[in-house]
Parts: structure tokens; C-alpha cells; sequence
């Protein structure tokens, strides 16, 4: 059996020759990446739908609407916007459990299933892992908390917001690889595919990595996120406050995505941080729920009016900055990553997103949260006794992710 070929390896891709004499992007990976990437994402699609249905008691609300919508997107060429998923995160095995409610001809068809992120310390440390995700479809995210290149602005983030969009992008494109850069400081000279010209980027200045956004079979692709950023598994299924990289997403995405948000119930009963030996292994028997609520076109109602606001500080940046606006997903101005205004639309953006999660919560018989459980300000006494994981004084259960 061939070795399937490393995710460090050049695709070697084809591209063609526009008149402009500017290489055009590549229309696809290697045949080699494909298959590796089909038979990962296949034979985990697998895995989990047969232990959702063979040994759990599996429930779905809402899987038929979200089938025709797949099936809308399967040809590549008629996507005209991204797809972004958002969900409550309650177990490490969360993403893949939760597409386990797929039947099997979607699991089969990567270049219709979700991009992830994943945390770069845990899913990107030897060949193996690094291969595994890669080909599953998950970019490398640093914690802010264990990298000094975590944050609302990482490289991976850039590669989110552009598979949710399209090419063109202005500059050409090139099978080099990236050129080494220093270590300091972080963010600052990081490879970026599309103002370098190369199909590599970098997240820490020491990894190699494919681009994905960068071939057209990735046009409009769909991401998946968990706002909360963490596991959190609380007796009364409460949600933590969102973090603001789905703000990022929906506001810089050209165009804007769809959005469908999903509730899941029962993954933390299936792998509860507070489980023994042997701990490795998924609980059988357990009833899991998840609930597909409508798709939300967020160029509409105020998901647009966010956008458009966003769109004017854009502009209003762009008088004194002509870097602003450039490169999709790339900000250097400080008054887009910092200013009060751009921090206050995110904060308004990310906080509408939880509320559409909330009302698939309802629509599940649960009880309202209490409103401050939203409020970052809710959780920053939790980040002050200095215990990041573990059980919590308030009884739930917290692991980084």
C-alpha cells in the first residue's frame, strides 16, 4: 500500500497560463492528497455514524433541510456563498460526533464537508497527527493561552474567513516554498499565500503548511466553529460567552455566509471529562440529540446591517491606511483590531450568533439561561482562581480544546 503523501510535500497541482502571463490558481490538490483526504474523512464519517446509530440512541431535528442545503452546494461550481456552522461544544469528540447524523454519501464527498479548527499543540505535534488532521479537513488554531500566536488574528483565521469566500485573489501564485522568516515578533512576517505568492503559509513561523483556500475546488467551502472555545459540560447544559472569531467570519467573508446554527445534547455523556478507565474509550448506550436549526442569510436583517457597518469602517480606515482592504482576512490596522468601534461590532455580532444557538436550546424544552451567562465578565472570576481545566466551583466541568 502506498504512503499516502505528506501534507508537507508540494501538491504539484496544475495550474494554467492567463494571458497576463500570472499563473492562475490551481484547480485542485494532487490525486494523491484527494484520495488520502477522501479516505480520512470517509473512514471517520463511518466510525461515528455507525456508534451514533449501532450503539447510542440517536436523535435528529432538522437533518432534512440541511441535506437539500449540502446538496445545493455539491456542485463546486454553482456555490456562490460559504456555508458556516456554529454549535455548543460539550466533549473533545464533539467534531466528528456531530456529523455522524450525515448519511454515508455525504461523509464520502470532502469537498462538501466542513474545514475545523483544531488546537495547533494538540493536533498538529508529530508527522502522524499533523497528516491526520490535515487530510481531516482541520486547521491548525494556537491558544492564546499555551502560544503567543493564538489570538483573533492567527493565520488560520485568515484561511477560514478566505475558504468561506473566493478567488480571484491579485497576485500570482507559486510552488516555492515560503521563504524562512524570524521568530519575532508574532503574527508580523508570517507567510501569507496571497501577498507572498506562494500555495504555503505559516502559523508560528516554524511550520510548513497548504493553504487550502488557495485551490478553486475550496471556493465557498463550509467551516465549522465552536464560539465557546472550550469544553463545557454544566448540569444545566448552560453555554459559556463566545469568543469573537465567528464575528470575524461572518463580517469579512466575501460574500457573506450562510449560517446554520446546531444544538447537541449527550456528547458529554458519551465522553464526560469525569470519566475512568478506560478513559480512552466513547460510552455506548447514551441518547444523542442534535438539532439542525434553519439557515440564516447574514446579508440580511442584522447580521447586514452589521456587515454594513463594518464595511464603512473599512472605508473609513482605508483613508489613512492603503494597506486596508487589500488581502481578504488580513488585518494590520490597528483601529480594525482594536479600536472600540470594531470591537463593540464583534462583540454585537458574536453575541447574535449565541442567541440563534440559544433558541434551538428553547426550542428543546430547556430553560432559559440566565442573560449574564453570555457576558465574558460572567467568566473572567472563573480565569482568575488560576484553574483552567477541571471541575469548576459552579460544578461544571472545563477543558481547554
Amino acid at each position: 500500500m502506498a504512503t499516502p503523501p505528506s501534507p508537507n510535500a508540494p501538491y504539484n497541482a496544475t495550474r494554467k497560463q492567463s494571458d497576463s502571463s500570472q499563473l492562475e490558481p490551481p484547480a485542485q490538490p494532487t490525486l494523491g492528497w484527494r484520495l488520502s483526504n477522501k479516505f480520512v474523512m470517509g473512514t471517520v464519517g463511518i466510525l461515528v455514524r455507525s456508534f451514533m446509530y449501532g450503539l447510542s440512541r440517536a436523535e435528529v431535528h432538522g437533518l432534512e433541510d440541511f441535506t437539500k442545503l449540502l446538496d445545493e452546494r455539491a456542485d463546486i461550481s454553482g456555490r456562490t456563498r460559504g456555508l458556516l456552522t456554529v454549535s455548543n461544544h460539550t466533549s473533545i469528540i464533539d467534531d466528528p460526533l456531530i456529523w455522524g447524523a450525515l448519511p454515508f454519501k455525504y461523509l464520502f464527498n470532502a469537498e462538501n464537508m466542513r474545514w475545523g479548527l483544531g488546537s495547533h499543540d494538540l493536533c498538529y505535534q508529530s508527522a502522524f497527527t499533523s497528516k491526520f488532521f490535515m487530510y481531516g479537513q482541520t486547521l491548525p488554531a494556537h491558544r492564546s493561552a499555551y502560544s503567543q500566536f493564538g489570538g483573533l488574528f492567527q493565520p488560520s483565521m485568515t484561511q477560514a474567513i478566505r475558504l468561506l469566500s473566493a478567488q480571484p485573489f491579485s497576485t500570482p501564485f507559486s510552488d516555492e516554498p515560503a521563504p524562512p522568516v524570524e521568530p519575532t515578533p508574532p503574527h508580523e512576517n508570517l507567510v501569507d499565500p496571497f501577498t507572498n505568492g506562494s500555495l504555503f503559509y505559516s502559523t508560528n513561523h516554524a511550520d510548513h503548511l497548504h493553504s487550502p483556500s488557495a485551490y478553486l475546488n475550496a471556493r465557498h467551502s463550509w467551516v465549522h466553529i465552536f464560539p465557546e472555545g472550550k469544553i463545557h459540560q454544566h448540569p444545566d447544559k448552560i453555554m459559556r460567552y463566545f469568543k469573537w472569531g465567528v464575528a470575524r467570519l461572518i463580517l469579512e467573508s466575501e460574500p457573506a455566509p450562510i449560517v446554520v446554527p446546531i444544538y447537541t445534547e449527550g456528547c458529554d455523556e458519551v465522553y464526560h471529562e469525569s470519566r475512568t478507565f478506560p478513559r480512552v474509550l466513547p460510552r455506548p448506550g447514551k441518547k444523542l440529540v442534535t438539532t439542525f436549526g434553519q439557515q440564516i442569510d447574514t446579508e440580511q436583517g442584522d447580521f447586514g446591517e452589521m456587515r454594513k457597518k463594518w464595511k464603512s469602517l473599512v472605508e473609513k480606515a482605508k483613508q489613512n491606511d492603503d494597506d486596508v482592504g487589500r488581502h481578504l482576512g488580513v488585518l494590520t490596522n490597528e483601529q480594525l483590531m482594536n479600536g472600540d468601534e470594531a470591537r463593540k461590532l464583534r462583540e454585537a455580532c458574536t453575541k447574535r450568533v449565541r442567541d440563534e444557538i440559544i433558541k434551538l436550546r428553547r426550542s428543546r424544552g430547556l430553560p432559559d439561561e440566565d442573560p449574564k451567562s453570555g457576558l465574558v465578565e460572567t467568566w473572567r472570576e472563573e480565569g482568575m482562581t488560576g484553574q483552567r481545566e477541571g471541575r469548576m466551583a459552579d460544578g461544571s466541568w472545563v477543558k481547554d480544546t
